[in-house]
């Protein structure tokens, strides 16, 4: 099959690790995959209209079409997907207009109905699918990581010197900054730890040392594997619970034992006591950095479990898997019809 995936741009971290990491599984498996970014002018629109016809498959990528542009998408292409891992149904966390939005909600039912089937980054989602567009919709596909592209952390530090890191853009270093009473609290209670921010943004604590390294694409890996405790923490609303876990991901894939918050996807990914610890409260925040603060061993151990669980549930080539079962289900619902 011929894919035209419609993205917001290559370099885009959606299309990154939802689907141009997955292009080489696809291409041996006999498809192609064109990443093409939304057109900035209306007159490009009727050369990518044609495009789309030629294509066996068209896939929308998270962005929420008015009804018009919609349905000149859906008349153009042979089967639609639309692939997404936010809950973009609703305002983020952060907002000032709260989370719903009812023009948001619907333009996401019209373009479940609209498509053919939909991709989703966890069971949230594709359940949300579902409720609009009716049961067997909604397909999930992880957000995946490749392993191999992360060298496996060596848990040298003990005490004094342990980082922690934590990796995202300047839009969710927000949520970070939510909890500095927290962050400063670990800071008091565990003098010499260190946090690790890899961004393009950056802030101040008090009591907690922060080690600014600015994100690329390149040094990313490294700089998480140089670390020695992935954190992450998201609010526990709906919003979070469309969010998928890169980050989560990244750190097991380095070998990093987590500490998270049990919301979402956190709460399946991190196997307490296994892969890191699930944390609510600043007490138990404390509690699970101290412990592998303490204990390099304990994070070595929890850091290989992890790695273990992303190569079985989480790789590029599990993700591409569901990939290809979605695409031969469409395939065969043509022949069928």
């Amino acid at each position: 099959m011929r894919l035209t995936a419609l993205v917001e741009g290559q370099g885009h971290v959606c299309c990154r690790y939802r689907l141009a990491a997955f292009r080489p599984f696809l291409e041996a498996a006999g498809h192609s995959l064109n990443l093409r970014p939304w057109p900035r002018r209306a007159w490009h629109w009727p050369a990518l209209l044609r495009e789309l016809r030629q294509a066996d498959v068209t896939i929308i990528q998270r962005r929420l079409l008015p009804g018009w542009l919609l349905a000149l998408v859906r008349r153009s292409s042979r089967f639609l997907v639309f692939d997404l891992d936010d809950a973009v149904f609703l305002r983020d966390s952060y907002s000032p207009r709260g989370l719903h939005c009812p023009r948001r909600l619907r333009r996401f039912a019209a373009v479940c109905r609209a498509a053919d089937a939909v991709a989703a980054g966890n069971h949230f989602l594709a359940d949300a699918a579902d409720r609009h567009a009716g049961p067997g919709r909604g397909h999930v596909i992880p957000t995946c990581v490749d392993p191999l592209r992360y060298p496996v952390a060596r848990h040298e530090r003990a005490g004094e010197g342990v980082e922690l890191v934590w990796v995202g853009s300047s839009s969710t270093l927000q949520g970070l900054m939510a909890v500095r009473p927290l962050l400063e609290n670990l800071g008091v209670r565990h003098p010499g730890l260190r946090l690790k921010l890899v961004c393009d943004r950056f802030f101040h604590l008090d009591h907690l040392p922060v080690v600014p390294c600015p994100w690329s694409e390149a040094s990313e890996p490294a700089a998480i594997a140089a670390a020695d405790v992935g954190i992450s923490w998201v609010p526990d609303d709906l919003w979070s619970r469309g969010k998928c876990g890169l980050k989560v991901l990244q750190y097991m894939a380095a070998g990093l034992p987590v500490v998270a918050n049990p919301v979402g996807v956190q709460a399946e990914m991190v196997r307490h006591g296994e892969t890191g610890f699930l944390a609510g409260t600043p007490e138990e925040w404390a509690e699970a950095v101290g412990r592998l603060a303490r204990d390099p061993e304990l994070r070595r151990r929890m850091g290989r479990a992890g790695r273990r669980r992303v190569e079985e549930a989480f790789a590029v080539s599990v993700g591409a898997g569901r990939w290809l079962a979605l695409l031969g289900g469409l395939g065969r619902g043509r022949q069928a019809a």
